[in-house]
């Protein structure tokens, strides 16, 4: 429930738990209240404490916006991207600023680091801010409170990546994470591959990694094969050579394994390699994101590529039409917009080796 106060701390009749319930029930001030909720520095940490404690009691969250934030444009756009240690959001940074700056909007960026509990600490940062709207990448965009909180409150944003379903409110610039999965895996299978295993990050945070491996299952079924359980690694960057080795010393071990992004999948080829596998030779490797970095690797990174520069500048462009849309609503056409896919099928793909088990495997 969200809570709402009007701007002397009176309660709106119906609108559940407010901010003068919680100062009573930690026996502090209105003022000091506010000051947890909007200044935290300035509070002690035994008060502040006390505060939020009697806030999760009550049920009680903090009106995002609070009441001044809506005063005057400020034409500064806020950016929530996960990080920046991945290339695909370098690239979408890119386009977002590029097109940001064309049109006269500075720009404040922030991270989370997939975790929703900072989501909506970072949106809370940009609001304070008083930024006119927000472009976002979020863990997952079906599950977000903080999303559905900026919905109530009709605050302007738009998704990037996070791809928003056809009935969705939300307005989102992706590529169809499940179609063009499906379109890649379907290209390992042409290639004769058979047993082809996911391999994922935060496979249960992330949104587009089980719409991937959707389009996973649906090219497997397709061809009667039975897809297999996803391959969680806990690192992008970290060696993840003790999970490869299992998948590769089972009897059905997998000839290809599709990666849902793109630095997994290099570092999934880096591990096969201290392994003393040989890729492609002895085991096919495809990626997801058409990150630049991928094509100066040795062999260069099979995988589908996906807008990413358009897609940072495709969305800033709709939230600009928001921004300056007469009427201060949402424009109500085409809120999805889906970006075509390619696929780069050479380098770390060929056919299955032919009935021959891989060579033995040298220790990590």
């Amino acid at each position: 429930m969200t809570g709402r106060h009007m701007p002397d701390g009176k309660a709106k009749a119906g609108s559940g738990p407010t901010l003068v319930d919680v100062a009573q029930a930690a026996r502090v001030s209105l003022a000091t209240a506010s000051r947890v909720f909007s200044h935290p520095a300035m509070v002690r940490d035994s008060t502040a404490q006390r505060v939020h404690e009697a806030a999760r009691r009550l049920d009680f969250r903090p009106n995002l916006l609070g009441s001044k934030l809506r005063a005057q444009q400020t034409r500064m756009i806020g950016v929530m991207l996960p990080t920046m240690d991945n290339a695909v959001f370098a690239e979408c940074w890119r386009g977002i600023e590029e097109a940001a700056l064309a049109a006269g909007y500075s720009l404040m960026l922030v991270t989370s680091g997939y975790d929703p509990k900072r989501e909506r600490e970072r949106v809370e940062y940009l609001l304070r801010h008083r930024v006119d709207g927000m472009v976002l990448t979020v863990a997952d965009a079906a599950r977000s409170a903080v999303l559905d909180q900026l919905d109530a409150e009709g605050v302007p944003y738009v998704l990037a990546y996070n791809q928003a379903g056809a009935r969705s409110r939300r307005h989102s610039v992706s590529v169809d994470n499940r179609g063009s999965a499906c379109d890649g895996v379907e290209a390992l299978i042409a290639a004769g591959h058979r047993r082809i295993v996911v391999v994922s990050g935060a496979f249960v945070a992330s949104d587009r990694a089980r719409q991937r491996y959707a389009g996973y299952q649906d090219a497997m079924r397709a061809h009667g094969l039975v897809p297999s359980p996803v391959l969680s690694l806990p690192s992008h960057t970290a060696s993840n050579a003790a999970q490869l080795r299992a998948q590769i010393e089972a009897d059905d071990a997998p000839t290809a394994f599709f990666c849902t992004n793109d630095l997994l999948a290099i570092g999934v080829i880096s591990d096969l390699r201290r392994l003393g596998l040989r890729v492609p030779a002895d085991v096919s490797v495809l990626g997801y994101d058409g990150i630049a970095l991928g094509t100066v690797m040795e062999p260069a990174l099979a995988t589908v590529v996906q807008p990413n520069t358009d897609i940072g500048a495709r969305a800033v462009g709709r939230l600009l039409a928001w921004l300056h849309a007469a009427t201060g609503e949402a424009p109500a056409a085409a809120r999805v917009t889906l970006l075509p896919h390619a696929l780069r099928v050479s380098g770390s793909i060929a056919a299955p080796p032919g009935g021959i088990r891989p060579r033995p495997l040298r220790s990590p």
